[in-house]
């Protein structure tokens, strides 16, 4: 069949191509922009080495040193330092100081260890979340 009988123009076929090409960028533009955004939404677990050198928020884990833990009632601020749970050297684990603002969370003062979500300040880590890990009612019942 000619064209003329179709109605359609000589370059019809380079118009749909054209619209193809176009939706497949859109589509690999908004997927690339997703991926991305993705990306940043997500917050990894680091050492304490990482943790000190971050450029944006992650999470580090560790054990609370209860020695050196201090409320400010006045400015809600709760400084205290944390300790590498799995260094090997464990006579002598890492430490990293912890700067949190904000309310104590709820069985602070036993937990196990505490997952810290936040960046590095001036002063040491500021935490934007504190985790506690209690240890569990059940723990150490015979079944």
């Amino acid at each position: 069949m000619s064209s003329h009988l179709t109605g359609k123009s000589p370059d019809w076929k380079r118009k749909v191509k054209a619209k193809y090409i176009i939706g497949t960028i859109i589509i690999l533009v908004f997927t690339v922009w997703g991926f991305s955004a993705f990306l940043e939404t997500t917050v990894r677990y680091v050492s304490f080495a990482e943790a000190r050198m971050a450029t944006r928020t992650v999470q580090v884990v560790g054990g609370i040193d209860f020695d050196n833990v201090e409320y400010n009632t006045e400015n809600s601020e709760l400084v205290f330092t944390i300790y590498d749970l799995e260094a090997p050297d464990s006579a002598r684990p890492d430490r990293l100081k912890i700067i949190y603002n904000g309310v104590i969370p709820g069985n602070f003062d036993q937990a196990t260890s505490v997952l810290v979500r936040g960046k590095p300040g001036p002063d040491g880590f500021v935490a934007e979340q504190l985790l506690v890990k209690c240890p569990s009612k059940y723990q150490g019942l015979d079944e």
